[in-house]
Formats: structure tokens, sequence, C-alpha cells
């Protein structure tokens, strides 16, 4: 193999396995020692690639955290959609709750554990982490804008709280569902979104 393919292999594998093990146990649990273990690498091989536990939290919010956010909420958000716009936020904001496996709903948001557990003790993070809501917020409330001039949103909405209601109501309802053992949060956030956005709607 290529050195060049190996060393970004490798890389790659760190900051996958790491995701893992920062989404199941929390960053301040998992440690360097507990990375190698799983990843069976030496710890030379390790080193090589990465200084310190948070360089590789860094690339998982860049590479992993960040793509996830895109993939799930940006990306929809900029497509081309046939849908109206409170169909498309009432699918962007309920779809994703609906196809949650069992292991997501116990462990929550994994950048919302990442920004409630290092989101004012680790300054390099806040940045990568703020930017990751940054860009959903965004693009939201651009939707939303254009939502107002599609005249299928009330003029007189404020697109930046609706927006910022959307993202925070999500994300909350993801946190606390980790301390229940059924769906009523979720099936209660889904009825609330519901009528929220078609009071927003035309």
């Amino acid at each position: 193999m290529d050195q060049k393919v190996k060393s970004l292999t490798t890389q790659k594998l760190i900051v996958d396995t790491s995701f893992q093990m920062f989404y199941e146990n929390g960053f301040n649990h998992t440690s360097i020692p507990d990375i190698m273990k799983k990843t069976n690498l030496t710890k030379g091989a390790f080193y090589h690639h990465f200084k310190n536990k948070l360089e590789i939290g860094k690339k998982v919010i860049e590479n992993i955290l960040s793509q996830r956010i895109y993939d799930g909420f940006i990306a929809p958000l900029k497509e081309k959609s046939k849908k109206n716009t409170p169909d498309l936020l009432y699918y962007i904001f309920t779809e994703r709750i609906n196809q949650f496996s069992e292991k997501e709903k116990e462990l929550g948001c994994p950048a919302n554990n990442l920004i409630n557990e290092t989101g004012c003790s680790i300054e390099d993070f806040r940045p990568p982490l703020r930017k990751l809501m940054d860009d959903w917020y965004t693009v939201l409330v651009q939707t939303i804008e254009e939502g107002k001039e599609k005249n299928d949103i009330k003029s007189d909405v404020d697109s930046a709280a609706a927006a910022t209601l959307l993202i925070c109501s999500f994300e909350g309802t993801r946190g606390i569902r980790k301390v229940y053992d059924d769906d009523k949060l979720f099936n209660n956030y889904l009825n609330s979104i519901k009528s929220y956005i078609k009071s927003i709607s035309k």
C-alpha cells in the first residue's frame, strides 16, 4: 500500500474509532490508551498521526460531526425540493427522529453531547462546534426567508427566532430523551413541531 494512502487510512481509523468512543463514553472518559487499544495501533504509530486527544477531537468535529449535520439538515434544505417550505421543515425536523436507532435514542446527539460536555471547558473546541451550529442556523434562516418570498410562510414570521426554536427544540428533545426509556417525549415533540410549523405557514 502506498505510504500516503496508508497514512490517511490510519488517520481515518483513529478519527472514526475516536468518534464512536466519544459518543458512547464521552470525550473526557476516553483516553489515548483506550483509543490505541481499540485501533490495535502501537504508541509510535498513533503519535505519528496525532499529538494528543485534543487534535483528534477537533478532527472528529471537522470531519464527522460537521458531515452529519450537513447530510442530515443542511443538504436537504439546500436541495431544490418539490416540497413547499412548511412540508420541507416538517420533513427535516421529524424524519430523523423517526429513523433513530435504539442506540441513537439512548445516546442522544453526538454533536450536542460534545457541546454539553466540553463547550465551556475546552476553548479550542468552541469555534468548530459553533461553526456546526452557525452553518445549520444560517441555511435554515435562508430557507424560512425563501418560504416567505414563495408565500408559503407568513410574512411576519421572525426567521431568526423560528430557526432558533426549531434547532433548540430538536436538540433539546434529543438530549432529554437520554433519561427516558420510551418514545413519549419524541411523540410530544413531533406533535408540537407539527403545530408550530402549521402556525407559521400560510
